[in-house]
């Protein structure tokens, strides 16, 4: 799964990366433990062009009698998110890409042990994860979930899903709005190289949502 992840990019390496359009002003500030229910800056398709939003993280789907159920849907399984009625049609018509620079997966050694690691690229370069967003309620909710395949080699050694992280070539056929064929779009939802990866342990410190700070990605 993916729980909590990390953005830290400077704003115009980030626009100039993604090649977006921040129509809202949004102030990109360093994030290093960003956690579900909280807002984060998405990238999506509007008027045929790319346009950075800030959305919940939490998929609300349109159907849902409460707002609540997004705590629930932060992440979708690569496998079913085109059959599950939570994720299918934003699969079809909603898809995003989901800034980041790097995501925390914990081994568990047991029930009160939890070692957390800090998984990114190689290159320290960042990446967008594969996201899916809906629009819910009479105030336009905004909300968002990240898609997860099985772990690569790297991340199988403490979890076996790890968060969809999209080739940078990929990333305009996963947000073409045209593109709607499930065998095309499935085929992009698949484990990131391994040997293009780097993982180690952090500080336990990141095992609360409450704190934020840049020493987290630190290795131990």
């Amino acid at each position: 799964m993916c729980g909590r992840f990390v953005r830290s990019t400077d704003k115009d390496v980030a626009q100039s990366r993604f090649g977006y359009e921040d129509t809202q002003g949004i102030l990109l500030e360093p994030r290093y433990n960003i956690a579900p229910t909280q807002m984060h800056p998405v990238v999506v398709i509007e008027n045929d062009q790319r346009v950075l939003k800030m959305m919940r993280w939490g998929l609300v789907p349109v159907w849902a009698k409460d707002e609540k159920i997004g705590s629930s849907l932060i992440n979708a399984r690569a496998e079913t998110v085109d059959t599950k009625p939570s994720f299918r049609t934003a699969f079809k018509k909603r898809r995003c890409l989901v800034l980041a620079n790097g995501f925390y997966e914990w081994n568990r050694e047991d029930k009160k042990n939890k070692r957390p690691f800090y998984i990114r690229l190689k290159s320290c370069e960042p990446f967008a994860f594969a996201g899916l967003w809906e629009i819910w309620g009479p105030d336009n909710l905004e909300t968002f979930t990240i898609i997860t395949t099985e772990a690569n080699d790297l991340v199988a050694q403490i979890h076996d899903r790890m968060p969809v992280i999209l080739h940078e070539k990929d990333e305009g056929t996963w947000l073409d709005p045209e593109l709607q064929d499930p065998v095309k779009l499935k085929a992009l939802l698949k484990p990131y190289p391994a040997d293009s990866m780097e993982m180690y342990e952090v500080s336990t410190a990141v095992n609360s949502s409450k704190h934020d700070e840049p020493t987290f990605i630190l290795p131990l």
